[in-house]
């Protein structure tokens, strides 16, 4: 996947690239988040998209590099499903991981491990891949099944959405 590569410097926001659907092909409300180190390094960007017409959230992709302490929660439920079922309402729910399956994707000529986090809380969908520069990519769903032509969909978005204004 040559497109993803390490950006070399930036003034604002993340050192990498963010992969993600363009927002302005989806109807509904975006929102974006830094999650922002002790040091001010940026350690992971999600991206919040609302699909249900302004009813709630339906989709959240989480980008995380190297060393984010978000990669590796203790009870290895992702941060994004969290973050997504607090985003519902849900944040006091108890939610399990019951399983994982690696799925081969092709995109284009590449090869794509995709790994699908089965979880108790069968409402969500959850999925993450490594991408070649290191940066780990997970989405979760909400009531809606994540399909294999959602990774065609997804893409470097410019670098200039986040930066400080």
């Amino acid at each position: 996947m040559a497109f993803l590569r390490r950006r070399s410097s930036t003034p604002a926001g993340p050192d990498f690239d963010v992969l993600a659907m363009d927002p302005g092909d989806w109807p509904g409300l975006f929102g974006a988040a830094l999650l922002a180190g002790p040091d001010g390094s940026c350690q992971g960007v999600f991206l919040r998209y609302d699909l249900f017409g302004n009813r709630g959230p339906a989709m959240l992709i989480g980008n995380l590099p190297d060393g984010s302490p978000a990669r590796d929660p203790e009870d290895g439920v992702p941060f994004e499903v969290r973050q997504l079922l607090e985003a519902v309402g849900l944040g006091e729910e108890e939610i399990e991981v019951s399983g994982t399956e690696d799925l081969p994707v092709m995109l284009g000529d590449d090869l794509l491990i995709v790994t699908r986090i089965k979880l108790s809380e069968e409402r969500m969908a959850c999925v993450r891949f490594d991408r070649s520069d290191g940066v780990q990519v997970t989405i979760a769903s909400w009531e809606r099944p994540i399909a294999e032509d959602l990774y065609q969909l997804l893409k470097p978005l410019p670098k200039d959405m986040f930066q400080k204004g």
